[in-house]
């Protein structure tokens, strides 16, 4: 196996022939388990942990390593190494941390495309859809939207929800598809290209692993039926793990997601909602909510069905969403600075004492 087949590119070989890492070894992780990673290297698969100055360095959990991520390594036997350094990312795809507001959760790194899964039934729904985008268009991702288990609706309901999605979401590739009848897999096919990075976002129970096993053409993911007594998921795959498919092409999966809060510092939001922000510079006011002002151009757009009013209400949300995440990081920020004054003034007055 050579490091192209992982998705290793010029780019990444420059980078370490300027960083002097000729004396270590290059590798991708494909699966982390509580800080503990697995990366696959031209020597096979090593069990690695970072090292002291990497964990103590690190100023939030985007400078750990995630799965996706080429590190430089240490080897030391016949399957344990050290990871020194994380080589630069192209993309990262995360969400908020649950329950622990102002942190990020690393869902993948260095990722070209996510498959943004929804089941044709109970799981469907178009503003999840755009929350996902949100995440993408914010992580330098590509999304393509697929509609699973198609197998479950006639036609015409089908055909009734791609023209739901596409009036409300342009220019994604939509693909239908069904694991039990495999319909829909050559167009998903079709699109897994050799040595790019694929990944699978959704909710638990929308046929992720089962889909990954089929690409794959074996059983690499356990998977589950539907709970009958809560018509939710249930949870399968317990973490996230890198599989190169028989075509070349490189395919994380994810266990299911319930919350998804964004995690959008930069302009993820506008590129979802890229019609809003059109009408928006034609706003009276320049620091227009788009809620109640006089000259509005958005609430006029909403008005006269130029945009449709579950996007709207849809955009206001995450929007007021990421005002307060971006606070909570700002605030979290500012106390790590107050923290670090005070740690560097009580050593300054220890060494004082000392002499």
């Amino acid at each position: 196996m050579k490091l192209s087949d992982l998705g290793y590119n010029d780019s990444l070989e420059k980078f370490r022939i300027e960083q002097n890492l000729d004396n270590f070894e290059i590798g991708r992780i494909i699966a982390e388990h509580k800080e503990r990673y697995i990366v696959k290297t031209t020597k096979g698969e090593f069990e690695a942990e970072i090292t002291g100055n990497i964990r103590f360095t690190a100023k939030s959990r985007e400078d750990f390593p995630a799965v996706g991520d080429w590190v430089a390594l240490m080897t030391y036997d016949s399957n344990f190494a050290i990871i020194h350094k994380i080589l630069p990312r192209f993309s990262i795809i995360k969400r908020q941390a649950v329950e622990k507001f102002g942190e990020v959760q690393i869902i993948a790194a260095n990722v070209d495309y996510a498959f943004l899964i929804q089941t044709v039934d109970r799981d469907f729904n178009i503003n999840r859809l755009e929350r996902y985008l949100t995440i993408c268009n914010s992580s330098n991702v590509n999304p393509i939207i697929v509609l699973s288990k198609i197998d479950l609706i006639d036609k015409q309901k089908l055909y009734e929800m791609q023209e739901r999605i596409k009036l409300r979401i342009k220019n994604v590739p939509v693909i239908a598809i069904s694991n039990k009848t495999q319909d829909g897999y050559e167009e998903i096919k079709k699109i897994i290209k050799r040595e790019k990075t694929y990944c699978m976002l959704g909710s638990s129970g929308v046929g992720k692993s089962t889909l990954l096993n089929n690409l794959a053409c074996r059983n690499i993911m356990r998977t589950d039926t539907i709970s009958q007594s809560t018509n939710k998921g249930r949870h399968i795959t317990s973490h996230r793990e890198l599989i190169i498919l028989e075509n070349g092409g490189i395919l994380i999966d994810n266990p299911g997601m319930r919350e998804v809060g964004i995690a959008d510092t930069s302009s993820g939001l506008e590129t979802t909602f890229d019609d809003i922000i059109r009408f928006s510079y034609k706003c009276k006011f320049k620091d227009c909510s788009h809620t109640s002002e006089i000259g509005c151009a958005v609430l006029e757009a909403v008005e006269r069905g130029e945009i449709e009013k579950s996007t709207y209400e849809n955009y206001l949300r995450l929007e007021r969403e990421k005002k307060y995440f971006e606070s909570t990081v700002a605030e979290r920020r500012k106390k790590d600075k107050a923290f670090g004054k005070m740690l560097k003034n009580y050593k300054k007055d220890m060494k004082k004492n000392k002499y």
